[in-house]
């Protein structure tokens, strides 16, 4: 009989430590992945940003040397990223294919313009500075116009401000909850042992004593849990960066240590300080109020 009754003590004991760990893993692989977003907030955001052109058209009698130079003005410039001469003759064949006809046999004559595509950094894609490069190029006698869309541009933007924000109240709002849930396992855990903690306690161990091994049990289904986080963290992040690389997820590999360290501590800390609490409001606690 007392062998059949271990047994199940000891089963319940160790699915009350699997709830816990598995409790305390989801929360902080919410919360890194969540980390993950705000440190690419700003990458992904450049990433849009760098996705609009800004197209200057070039006169048909501007001359070869001319627009060599403003090839290679534009390429030397800060606010280049990248540029795409296209010519005539590949802007007719590339509208050709898009609309499946030949309209140059229909008019016959060729009326679309030599152009150069500019890819800007995103640090320079803002209304006033995207203006400033545009009235600076068109004040070329060989450049005809500088054609960009403006309302894409002031939308990105806002949108990119808005949504800065509020990833950062889903932050602060997420990890409230975080360490609310992950507190709550703890205290679930502790409740289950505060009969063990008041009969310490009545046979005269010290609060210290009786904390000692919670605290260090705790601690160590955090460290657990934080690595199950961490490895589900890691997947999750090979996953994204193969399936966008052109976001660079993985390029600033100091940043990710930090979050992964960070996400680490916080599963010990939240721990710790949820078991001390927990223990300490047990321990202050009289005998009949152990029933309620």
């Amino acid at each position: 009989m007392s062998t059949s009754f271990e047994k199940y003590q000891k089963r319940r004991l160790v699915s009350s430590y699997f709830s816990v760990v598995i409790s305390i893993a989801l929360v902080l692989f919410l919360l890194g992945m969540l980390g993950l977003l705000v440190l690419n907030t700003k990458k992904v955001a450049d990433h849009f940003k760098e996705q609009i052109a800004l197209t200057v058209y070039l006169k048909d009698n501007a001359k070869d040397v001319e627009i060599e130079q403003l090839k290679k003005s534009l390429a030397m410039a800060d606010y280049t990223k990248s540029t795409t001469y296209v010519s005539k003759e590949e802007a007719a064949e590339a509208h050709s294919k898009e609309i499946g006809e030949d309209f140059m046999e229909f008019l016959g004559y060729n009326p679309l313009q030599n152009s150069i595509d500019v890819y800007m950094n995103a640090d320079f894609v803002s209304g006033e500075q995207v203006d400033e490069i545009a009235a600076d190029l068109t004040s070329k006698n060989f450049v005809d116009e500088v054609v960009y869309d403006k309302p894409l541009i002031a939308l990105l933007n806002e949108n990119v401000k808005k949504i800065s924000f509020w990833v950062l109240i889903a932050s602060g709002v997420f990890t409230f909850i975080a360490v609310l849930l992950i507190n709550s396992s703890i205290r679930l855990s502790v409740y289950s042992k505060r009969f063990i903690i008041k009969t310490m306690q009545m046979v005269g161990a010290t609060k210290g004593f009786i904390r000692r091994p919670f605290i260090w049990q705790s601690v160590k289904l955090g460290i657990i849990g934080a690595i199950i986080a961490l490895i589900g963290m890691a997947g999750a992040l090979y996953y994204l960066n193969n399936s966008f690389p052109q976001l660079a997820l993985t390029s600033d590999v100091k940043l990710l240590a930090g979050l992964f360290i960070g996400i680490f501590l916080l599963g010990i800390l939240i721990t710790w300080l949820s078991t001390f609490f927990a223990t300490s409001r047990f321990l202050n606690l009289k005998t009949d109020e152990l029933y309620y």
